[in-house]
């Protein structure tokens, strides 16, 4: 890998106050004009100013002492390389302010980053463009010459000059509109002067919008722009940002600082949002609902990002990390609120317990590798920025998140919080910042127990055992560094310190007891507990570790499941852990089986959600041998029986979460091939397509799958169609995401091509090729070449934006053939992808790990699949589920 580059962040003899900007986008040549006057302050007496800019040229540049001359500068040497320009002056500018004026041009890009052109069409089908920004994290340099770092904030006033039919948006609400005098088609839009702010967050859209408008309870004027002639779409997120502004005003006890807030749909977005101050941009299918064609699921992802952008409106806009290296506390912590603000709107999702199988499940999966990062990381130049926007900035922060909160409580939390927001508002300021806040709300050592899990790499495994004394229990705890290739022994063990509580059969939602183990072992005494009743480490799976029980205490945890007497998350939690032991070889995964088909009376969506999960991937692993028939067989037999009890059609009284319960089964069922679930999908699908019965928008994701999986080039015209004819951006990627799972060899190129094609937005590229990736043995060699042989095209088309790890992520982690490891880590030895190094160590090391679990396990799971197959008559050519 090649050696990171050397990186200075700014000399800081020259700060800027106030930046006058004026921009001047081009919609039809893709260029802009710009002019900047900022307001700045020399501190040390300097005969050059240094600052951020990429892929923009300057045409003049001066420098105004305040009362004195205008000086010219004499150069601008360009460091590309490190996006840096320096002005020089025939003299040194003295101490004191000045006024800094700089004309420059640019290029509306097509990367989807800095000032970037996005496409949309007309309702009438005309192709045109509208120019909207990203700026985070270093992108604002390509819009205009700026100090484009957090810690250096300024005000801004914006002025845009653009066609007087367009809609324009900045972070602030509009103050002047004015024809523009030198062209009678413009008009000059003035904006108001920001608050004191960071540079990533400043945002400007130029486009056709429709908006519809309320006003939260206190007073901020909340829009959220759509699609032309898609209003209609904007009225959920509407509803949920009102809701969650007086929400969040409450929880942090600090009203919203600006006078409005604007949430927008922009059609070609790289992330899934963004929180600019008081102007919020999005993908289309993180805020756009339409009744009739959403399913449960996009609405439940929109009410997260909104509740997720709007807590950065205080955490990161507000109050912003001093540097990049502190970028998990705003991303963690906004990854855990969104939680809280959604279960707040939406008590019915269940959000909590989704959150342990979404991100502390996935956190702990990653945070298990030799290639895992600590939360904190230490980076410097822009293509170190984009590689920490990953599951453990976000996932871990969130968990390690929710474990504090839960260690101190929610009243000592909120005040802990306000008094952070309080102290640093309009400033800058750093993880350390918050424990000390937190710590002197709640007298507990939340430094010290918080640094060891964000300044090192890994979780700990609890070892767990017991023996009964009379009426007493003794737990006997002890701790070591979980590695997804076994457990670390080794002196050098690193030690937590683990908040753990613990439960009993008496009361399984309550703690009995808390303790911080800040030691490698300790023991525990509870007393008044009989011999029959069970223990339970981490009510509510909070802590972020991962727990092996001796085998007589997992023993009497199983009937819980069974019975229904644990609460979900730990009935997930358990099975969770036990999967991962069995990846990392410390159980056998016939094992794992055996404790799967205690779910067979399972009610809860999140658990399966889990439980469905793991057996993706234990399909994807054995998709590498001779038997791969006999776990599909399994997975029939797990989910029939549910699929029975819920059928095909809601029934009267079902909410949300039985909504997506029934997808997730439909589709389990469907793409393992149960023969009745195959027919009533075709069927259905039939009745779609030919507009005589439209599917819900539920059912639609597990129908689509289960044709395309066992259809044929006809199916796959069909499919494509629809995508064509799909009006609504959800269902166009919809479609996109299970096509991958059509198995012909000749259709699977197919799909590969139109991923590329004008057909699909390209930041959706990414999910048509790992679907094709994720689908079968086949999928997985193809879209792997697929991706080799256009490699100069993907790397182009993402600039090394973190798209390209999630690319390389999904497309070559499946592999289980120590080869193959080998394969692609030479690949990328020779094809540079800075921004995704950590990725490619990270799917090398799971690729090896595959193959050694395969090794082990493969012949157990073998002889337990064949050994527990029933008679001729086998589930999967039962009798139809009820309708």
């Amino acid at each position: 890998m090649p050696e990171r580059r050397p990186f200075f962040r700014l000399p800081t003899d020259v700060y800027p106050v106030n930046y006058g900007l004026c921009l001047k986008p081009d919609l039809i040549d893709f260029t802009f004009e710009g002019k900047l006057e900022a307001a700045v302050e020399v501190v040390q007496s300097t005969s050059q100013i240094v600052m951020n800019c990429a892929d923009i040229d300057i045409i003049t540049a001066s420098f105004a002492p305040e009362g004195g001359e205008e000086i010219n500068a004499t150069g601008f040497n360009y460091q590309n390389e490190d996006e840096k320009v320096t002005l020089s002056f025939p003299s040194a500018l003295q101490k004191g302010s000045g006024l800094l004026k700089i004309d420059f041009v640019g290029e509306l890009n097509d990367k989807m980053k800095g000032f970037y052109r996005s496409k949309y069409a007309t309702p009438s089908g005309e192709i045109r463009f509208a120019a909207v920004t990203q700026f985070e994290a270093t992108d604002a340099r390509r819009a205009f010459p700026c100090w484009d770092e957090p810690a250096i904030k300024a005000t801004f006033d914006i002025t845009l000059i653009v066609p007087k039919d367009r809609v324009a948006l900045s972070n602030m609400n509009v103050i002047d509109r004015k024809p523009y005098p030198e062209d009678n088609s413009l008009i000059e839009v003035k904006f108001a002067t920001t608050p004191i702010m960071s540079t990533y967050l400043v945002a400007f859209v130029i486009g056709e919008y429709d908006f519809v408008e309320s006003q939260s309870s206190d007073g901020v004027r909340v829009r959220v722009y759509t699609p032309t002639g898609k209003a209609e779409q904007g009225k959920f997120a509407l509803e949920v940002a009102t809701k969650t502004l007086p929400f969040y005003k409450d929880y942090f006890n600090v009203p919203y600082p600006l006078p409005k807030i604007d949430l927008i749909a922009i059609a070609d977005f790289a992330a899934g949002a963004m929180e600019n101050w008081g102007l919020v941009t999005y993908r289309e299918t993180a805020l756009l609902i339409d009744p009739k064609n959403s399913c449960s699921s996009s609405r439940q992802w929109v009410a997260l990002v909104v509740g997720h952008e709007l807590a950065h409106q205080w955490f990161g806009n507000l109050v912003t990390m001093e540097w990049w290296t502190h970028l998990w506390l705003n991303e963690g912590f906004a990854s855990w609120i969104e939680y809280l603000c959604v279960d707040y709107c939406f008590p019915e999702y269940d959000i909590w317990t989704q959150f342990v199988s979404a991100d502390y499940t996935r956190a702990l999966d990653l945070d298990a590798l030799d290639n895992s990062h600590p939360i904190e990381v230490n980076v410097g130049h822009p293509s170190e920025v984009d590689e920490i926007f990953d599951a453990i900035s976000y996932s871990k922060g969130a968990s390690v998140i929710r474990m504090l909160h839960n260690y101190i409580g929610d009243e000592d939390f909120r005040k802990g919080m306000n008094s952070y927001l309080m102290k640093f508002q309009h400033k800058n300021a750093s993880t350390e910042d918050l424990w000390d806040c937190l710590e002197q709300a709640s007298g507990k050592p939340i430094a010290a127990v918080m640094s060891s899990w964000t300044r090192q790499m890994g979780f700990p495994i609890i070892v767990v055992d017991q023996e009964q004394h009379g009426e007493d229990r003794e737990i006997k705890i002890s701790q070591k560094k979980f590695c997804a290739s076994g457990p670390h022994n080794g002196d050098d063990c690193p030690n937590w310190m683990v908040p753990i509580s613990i439960c009993t059969s008496e009361d399984p939602s309550c703690s009995k007891l808390s303790l911080l183990l800040d030691m490698s072992e300790t023991s525990v005494v509870i007393s008044n507990i009989g011999p029959d009743q069970w223990v339970k480490i981490n009510p509510g799976t909070v802590g972020f570790y991962r727990i092996q029980y001796s085998s007589s205490m997992l023993e009497s945890l199983l009937p819980g499941i069974r019975d229904l007497t644990l609460q979900p998350v730990d009935r997930l939690g358990l099975q969770n852990d036990l999967f991962s032991l069995s990846r990392a070889g410390m159980i056998s995964t016939v094992e794992v089986l055996k404790l799967m088909e205690a779910f067979v009376s399972e009610p809860n969506y999140t658990v399966w959600s889990d439980l469905s999960c793991n057996l993706g991937v234990l399909s994807s692993l054995l998709s590498h041998t001779e038997f791969h028939e006999e776990i599909q067989e399994f997975i029939c037999e797990l989910f029939t029986p549910i699929g029975q009890r819920l059928g095909w059609d809601s029934k009267e009284g079902e909410g949300h979460l039985d909504a997506l319960l029934r997808g997730l089964v439909l589709g389990k069922l469907g793409k393992a091939g149960h023969k009745p679930t195959l027919e009533e999908a075709r069927r259905r699908f039939k009745d779609h397509v030919d507009g005589s019965q439209i599917l819900s928008a539920d059912l639609r994701s597990p129908v689509y799958l289960t044709v395309l999986k066992h259809g044929d080039s006809a199916t796959l015209e069909t499919m494509l169609k629809l995508h064509k004819q799909a009006d609504m951006q959800e269902e166009k990627n919809r479609i996109e995401r299970v096509l991958g799972a059509i198995s012909a060899p000749d259709l699977i190129q197919k799909v590969l091509t139109f991923a590329l094609s004008e057909e699909v937005r390209p930041q959706d590229t990414v999910s048509v090729i790992g679907g094709v990736a994720g689908s079968s043995k086949q999928g997985r060699k193809a879209a792997w070449k697929f991706v080799k042989d256009n490699w100069e095209e993907l790397h182009n088309r993402y600039q090394g934006g973190f798209l390209i790890s999630r690319l390389i992520k999904l497309s070559v982690d499946g592999f289980a053939v120590d080869k193959m490891a080998a394969e692609v880590k030479s690949f990328f030895d020779t094809h540079h992808a800075p921004a995704a190094e950590r990725t490619v160590q990270q799917c090398c090391e799971n690729i090896l790990l595959n193959a050694a679990w395969l090794k082990r396990d493969g012949d157990d799971i073998h002889h337990y699949l064949l050994q527990r197959k029933a008679p001729p008559s086998t589930p999967c050519d039962g009798t139809p589920p009820p309708n």
